[in-house]
């Protein structure tokens, strides 16, 4: 089966997932989360790509992504960092050969429905593993940074910023939403999109980007329930 062209829009939120090869671990020891952090750092620097959210699991890495305004930043900032983490682990095991497995996985996500969900999405896959039973002890997350334990270089989403006028009461409030019931459809709409590489969003958010791109990107059944937009972020409106 052919592979279908990945979907990148400028000035948009990505959510990204790549796995081991063979599902294999990525990451052994603290050293080498540091490194891959250290260089996600430096290139989306570089790149002028901005980094909204992540998770650092064993076997596969979450990130949420805006390239900005040029789409090929966001294929070359995986590369990149792919690529060094690679050589690395490589260089210290002594072997030869790819650490990931074939191409990651993208899914552009609406902005203001849905950035805040997925950025929650991420930071809360080492509970549903069952490693932690609280994000606050998960050291590899961008969650710690989000509440206040730790100073970060992450770049802070637009859903993030309105859910307070202080620093302080974003960080509570955060808390507050990604600790709050959340629901199978909710977890359904961002898992499937991400595997499928398909739009994160509402119908109109799949209007708007067909508008753009001049092609409809979509594979789940029409007429989405009109209660999915008041489940992804109650603090949004309150």
């Amino acid at each position: 089966m052919p592979r279908t062209s990945r979907v990148v829009l400028p000035n948009y939120p990505h959510h990204i997932i790549q796995r081991g090869h063979n599902r294999q671990a990525v990451f052994a020891t603290d050293d080498d989360y540091h490194y891959y952090l250290d260089n996600l750092k430096g290139w989306k620097k570089e790149l002028c790509c901005k980094v909204y959210a992540y998770c650092l699991m064993t076997n596969h890495i979450h990130l949420i992504i805006d390239p900005g305004k040029d789409v090929e930043n966001l294929a070359l900032l995986m590369k990149r960092i792919f690529g060094r983490q690679t050589r690395y682990v490589n260089k210290i095991e002594g072997r030869r050969g790819t650490l990931w497995e074939g191409r990651y996985k993208s899914s552009p996500v609406d902005r203001d429905e849905y950035l805040l969900a997925c950025c929650r999405y991420v930071e809360l896959n080492p509970v549903r593993a069952g490693m932690v039973d609280d994000p606050e002890k998960y050291k590899w997350s961008s969650y710690k940074d989000k509440i206040g334990l730790s100073s970060t270089w992450l770049d802070f989403d637009p859903g993030y910023m309105r859910l307070g006028r202080t620093v302080k009461e974003r960080q509570e409030r955060y808390k507050e939403f990604v600790k709050s019931p959340i629901s199978e459809m909710e977890e359904g709409i961002i898992r499937q999109a991400i595997q499928r590489g398909q739009l994160t969003g509402s119908n109109r958010f799949v209007e708007e980007v067909a508008k753009k791109i001049g092609r409809r990107v979509e594979f789940r059944k029409q007429g989405r329930p009109k209660e999915d937009r008041k489940q992804i972020c109650p603090l949004l409106r309150s």
